[in-house]
């Protein structure tokens, strides 16, 4: 009996430890956080991600106001040099529990989705996909990117 309420306790500690840690690590930022019946649960978004696709290098960037950038290049350009694209005032959508979540941009009609999927039954498929939807919804373009700085 003494064992088991000695397990209890260390548990207890262990999960206070663990949500004062969190707690300090994520200094309360929204746009990190879903919610499942109540309980809140960590989705895993970094702040700043460089992207590479085909034909495109991809920096999304989270700004002091919550909101995300997006910017783009070639996919041989550099980041130092002007971006081809810049759009503004992106958003994080987290998508179930398991980690999932995109960012959103939207730019003269057309939709930008830079998708993040934890959770995949292919092993072989890369952590990013880029998806564009011109007004009509209509997906244009739609390329697996792999990450090259976080």
């Amino acid at each position: 009996m003494i064992n088991m309420i000695k397990k209890v306790l260390f548990g207890a500690l262990c999960i206070a430890q663990f949500s004062l840690v969190y707690a300090h690590n994520h200094n309360g930022n929204p746009s990190h956080l879903t919610s499942v019946n109540g309980t809140v649960l960590y989705q895993h978004v970094p702040k700043s991600v460089i992207i590479k696709t085909k034909k495109f290098k991809i920096k999304i960037d989270r700004q002091p106001n919550g909101k995300y950038l997006y910017q783009s290049w070639p996919a041989n350009g550099k980041i130092t040099s002007k971006p081809s694209m810049i759009i503004s005032d992106g958003e994080v959508i987290t998508d179930g529990t398991g980690g999932n979540y995109y960012f959103e941009f939207n730019n003269n009609g057309y939709t930008y989705q830079v998708e993040r999927n934890y959770l995949t039954d292919n092993a072989k498929k890369a952590p990013y996909t880029l998806y564009v939807n011109d007004q009509n919804g209509k997906t244009i373009v739609n390329q697996d990117g792999n990450v090259v700085k976080y």
